[in-house]
């Protein structure tokens, strides 16, 4: 089985990037392109963003998470810290985060260091998520084998009862992490491949160098 995939291509040519486009801060300047996504109606779930961890066999592993926060300090997503990405991110903290708006032809990667938040902001964000999504974290062991759909299932049934008139307390297994970002690219799609990425470096003396990268 194979597919020729030579011919699929598009040109990009909506926007450019240029040092003088840039805040000094790179995360005033994710801000400022994420309200630019909240005015594009081609783009749904704008915080979703790939998570790139080195999992404890040894290999890398992206998968699609949420972005729930993001201020000065970095960007916050929340998991099962006994899932596979918990436990690769607990064993080695070093990450990557991905955007990509291919509406607006950018994207923004991240890398950085994962921690854990504290247990009062996981415990302020649980109790924000509908009741669903909390029920959920509790009837999935995310990441291990289940035999079939049924067992989740008729595990969620009978926490829906448990729980009908009851608080759902926070699984101490799960709650957030914060990457703390060491550097941020950003990536223009420009005509003929020529695109425009400008790389924030994170300095000795906590300070931001801005250069611009070749494509």
């Amino acid at each position: 089985m194979k597919e020729d995939l030579h011919d699929q291509r598009k040109t990009y040519a909506k926007k450019s990037l240029l040092r003088s486009d840039l805040e000094e801060n790179p995360i005033q300047q994710f801000q400022r392109w994420y309200y630019d996504t909240k005015n594009d109606d081609n783009i749904d779930e704008a915080n979703a963003m790939t998570v790139s961890s080195i999992g404890t066999d040894g290999f890398p592993k992206t998968r699609v998470v949420l972005l729930k926060y993001y201020d000065e300090y970095g960007f916050v997503f929340y998991t099962n810290y006994d899932s596979e990405k918990g436990k690769a991110l607990q064993a080695n903290s070093k990450t990557c985060l991905n955007f990509f708006w291919p509406s607006l032809e950018r994207q923004i990667i991240i890398k950085g260091k994962a921690e854990k938040l504290s247990k009062a902001r996981s415990d302020q964000y649980f109790a924000s998520r509908p009741k669903g999504s909390q029920l959920g974290a509790l009837v999935s062991p995310q990441s291990k084998v289940v035999e079939n759909r049924e067992i989740l299932e008729d595990r969620l049934a009978n926490l829906e009862k448990e729980y009908q008139h009851k608080e759902i307390k926070r699984p101490a297994n799960w709650g957030g992490f914060l990457v703390r970002p060491e550097s941020i690219e950003f990536w223009q799609g420009r005509p003929n491949r020529l695109h425009d990425r400008f790389l924030y470096s994170l300095t000795n003396e906590y300070d931001w160098k801005i250069e611009r990268l070749a494509p």
